[in-house]
């Protein structure tokens, strides 16, 4: 009887030993993961929520003994003159960006869904703006759009239409810059849409056309439907790169001229280190403004497709 006792209490501490490896294998795949999120993610949104209720100066900001002033630099940040144009601001260049980037980008993604030949050499070419590192992207719209010597003055001036500051006047700077962010984003939102078109079953397809639907109806009630689960996480990702958008607007206009393309992401970095005396304080606020919406979209975004599994 002892013999048996011990016999099957054997097996269970070696089981018990296993699944302790187990888990100590599974923390030591885990740890780099953890490691990486709390030092380039926890700490620095700590930091940045810690400069923005404290008044930095250059002298604090080493020394480290920045008085606390609560919420001073967000009221600062409401209150300032560049507050109203730079929401606003903010506002046009994410929707409309964000407009035509899913517009085209669902366009060439329905195009490009239909097999021919040098598809995926097309495919491939209309990834080169996404490949491309952003300062070069930028440099060449900011050459294109040169008011001097750029190739669309030159393209316009064969049409006997005179030159236009589209990196210099306020009424172009804006929808200068966008047009070069939408360009940039359409790639993502191309590649993103068509693996989601690809997904969609052809029986579906078939059983519409059996019906008698035509093209626009299985477009309507067929591809967009079934394409909204990818279209949902499409736009939230693309909102929140726009949203912080930063070096294509400051390499092609530095958010001027007198702050006519000046968005949260730019006065954010104007405030923190584009003055001789910078505000650490009021541009850690305005990036947190950023953080905080970007983070309510993406709440939105969770409810939203909850509420859709459970219907």
């Amino acid at each position: 009887m002892s013999h048996v006792t011990q016999t099957s209490a054997a097996p269970r501490g070696h089981l018990a030993a296993r699944g302790r490896s187990g888990q100590w294998a599974a923390w030591a795949f885990l740890a780099p993961v953890v490691l990486y999120l709390l030092v380039f993610y926890a700490y620095p949104l700590y930091r940045n929520g810690e400069l923005s209720l404290r008044n930095y100066t250059v002298r604090s900001f080493v020394q480290g003994d920045a008085p606390f002033t609560g919420l001073a630099n967000y009221a600062k940040v409401f209150a300032d003159a560049t507050f109203g144009p730079a929401l606003w601001h903010t506002v046009v260049f994410t929707l409309v960006s964000l407009v035509f980037q899913f517009t085209v980008g669902l366009a060439l993604a329905l195009f490009f869904s239909k097999s021919f030949r040098l598809s995926a050499t097309l495919r491939a070419l209309f990834l080169v703006p996404w490949l491309l590192p952003l300062i070069v992207s930028a440099s060449t719209w900011s050459w294109l759009l040169n008011s001097d010597s750029g190739l669309v003055n030159a393209a316009l001036g064969w049409f006997g239409i005179g030159p236009v500051n589209w990196l210099t006047s306020p009424d172009w700077a804006l929808w200068s810059v966008i047009v070069a962010n939408v360009w940039i984003g359409i790639p993502f939102n191309l590649v993103v849409l068509y693996s989601g078109l690809q997904a969609i079953p052809a029986a579906v397809y078939e059983a519409a056309a059996l019906d008698g639907a035509n093209a626009w109806q299985r477009f309507w009630s067929v591809t967009f439907p079934l394409l909204r689960p990818v279209s949902a996480i499409t736009v939230l990702l693309g909102l929140v790169y726009t949203l912080k958008v930063f070096d294509i607007i400051w390499i092609m206009t530095k958010g001027g001229p007198s702050g006519a393309s000046t968005t949260f992401a730019t006065w954010s970095y104007r405030l923190g280190f584009g003055n001789l005396v910078p505000s650490f304080g009021p541009g850690a606020a305005v990036g947190n403004l950023l953080i905080v919406t970007a983070f309510v979209f993406g709440l939105v975004y969770i409810r939203v497709q909850r509420r859709q599994a459970l219907a």
